[in-house]
């Protein structure tokens, strides 16, 4: 039986690395995996202790998958002491950047039926020169009325790693 489960719903591969740091932080004792929500149907949910899933926002939504890998779960993930977070560029601003003040996090919770056992809430990162010509400019778009980075040459982490390891060390 594998100690924790990491499921990742990703866009752009942040929230994998995210995931891995997390990994890392953990005691050697504990076994842990990371599989990305495509694969986690396949899984017998049952065969882990913990699960943790965590989910990025792309164009103010999360993945239709994690919904609907949620509700298949519902049982087991409201069962025990698993975790949700959520990985969005506007979490960067302080006063969006808590579960009870993230707008991403508190659309997620009514949605759902899935009431986690702990939520953590991550700023993300864009990177422009990753994107399509569509997602570039519709992501520029995005932070210059958010009053975000809008340099289509820059790359701008937010993410606070002291924050993900804290959250780790909770698991």
């Amino acid at each position: 039986m594998i100690d924790l489960l990491f499921i990742v719903s990703s866009t752009d591969g942040h929230t994998f690395k995210i995931c891995e740091e997390m990994k890392d932080q953990l005691n050697e004792s504990l076994e842990a995996q990371i599989i990305p929500i495509e694969d986690a149907p396949e899984l017998n949910i049952n065969n882990h202790k913990k699960v943790v899933i965590g989910a990025s926002i792309r164009y103010g939504k999360h993945n239709k998958k994690l919904f609907d890998y949620i509700d298949q779960n519902l049982n087991f993930l409201n069962s025990g002491e698993h975790a949700f977070f959520t990985v969005n560029v506007v979490a960067r601003k302080p006063e969006k950047n808590e579960p009870e003040t993230n707008p991403y996090m508190q659309k997620f919770l009514k949605i759902t039926n899935w009431k986690p056992a702990k939520l953590g809430v991550f700023a993300g990162k864009i990177n422009y020169s990753q994107y399509g010509f569509f997602d570039k400019h519709i992501i520029r778009f995005i932070m210059w009325i958010g009053k975000g980075p809008t340099d289509l040459r820059g790359e701008f982490e937010f993410t606070n790693w002291d924050k993900v390891k804290l959250f780790s060390k909770t698991l």
